[in-house]
């Protein structure tokens, strides 16, 4: 089981250090160059990039290593590791798919009376590298799947620009406020407004009025009603017809909603992401 911290200690090619297992995180694990520089990794010919954002990338090298957690038998692994560090005072992060236990359950707090757990689908990426980056729960929003990170580690829930287009459809979506600088990884900030649902999107056991939507990451926000904004009746709005791929559409849900909850477990056999929450 995950403390709610998830810090763990990790030894890499005999090299000690505390990372973070997350259940946002990447199935390739993520470390410093710090880290990667004191275990003797040197890139390969496989490197890796993570977009935030147009023109906005993070990239970076990997190699083989062997990798032991406690006092289990070292095993090889391929990680990836950044100049950045992907979150502050760790020296990587370890997703639930980096781990080789079959049933992986992080603790978020304590469980209280009321509590129900509901499952979902459990997906990774897709594509040819898809099985180095997250896992998600898939939820239907007009008919399509959705994509789902659980983000604990980050205090708004988050969607990007392309599922927040879908949720505005769906939910009766309307932007208000001004935009602020949020953090997504590797200390990289985007741009984010406020949107009320005036349907809540109900997930299992959370039910979300309110959330961030990224305006300009895969996709832009333009479509979607404005609260601050008076329309003209005169107005004609020209929209672009750019083909949009929703396997791009992301929602993260963040502290603000996973505080109601005490666990999530990713159960690879099953294929499953159970969350529990009141």
């Amino acid at each position: 089981m995950i403390a709610p911290d998830g810090l763990e200690p990790v030894t890499i090619n005999g090299i000690t250090r505390t990372i973070r297992v997350d259940p946002g995180a990447p199935a390739m694990p993520i470390i410093t160059r710090d880290y990667a520089d004191a275990a003797g990794m040197k890139a390969g010919m496989f490197g890796f990039a993570m977009g935030f954002g147009p023109k906005v990338m993070v990239s970076g090298g990997t190699a083989v290593a062997r990798v032991a957690f406690g006092k289990v038998e070292p095993a090889k692994l391929r990680i990836g590791f950044t100049p950045k560090p992907y979150a502050v005072n760790v020296a990587g992060v370890f997703g639930p798919a980096s781990l080789a236990a079959p049933v992986i359950r992080f603790r978020l707090r304590e469980p209280v009376a009321g509590e129900r757990t509901t499952s979902f689908p459990m997906v990774d990426q897709g594509g040819l590298f898809g099985g180095w980056a997250e896992r998600f729960a898939i939820i239907m929003v007009e008919g399509e799947p959705l994509r789902i990170r659980f983000d604990p580690h980050h205090p708004r829930t988050l969607a990007n620009a392309g599922a927040a287009v879908r949720l505005a459809r769906a939910y009766g979506g309307t932007l208000s406020g001004s935009i602020s600088p949020a953090e997504i990884a590797f200390g990289v900030e985007r741009p984010v407004r406020t949107m009320t649902l005036a349907t809540p999107l109900a997930m299992g056991p959370l039910t979300i009025g309110t959330l961030g939507v990224r305006t300009v990451d895969h996709g832009h926000t333009d479509t979607i009603a404005d609260a601050d904004t008076h329309a003209d009746p005169n107005e004609v709005v020209v929209t672009g017809k750019g083909k949009h791929d929703i396997k791009r559409d992301r929602l993260s849900i963040g502290a603000d909603q996973l505080n109601r909850c005490s666990s999530i477990v990713f159960d690879k056999p099953a294929k499953q992401i159970r969350l529990s929450c009141r």
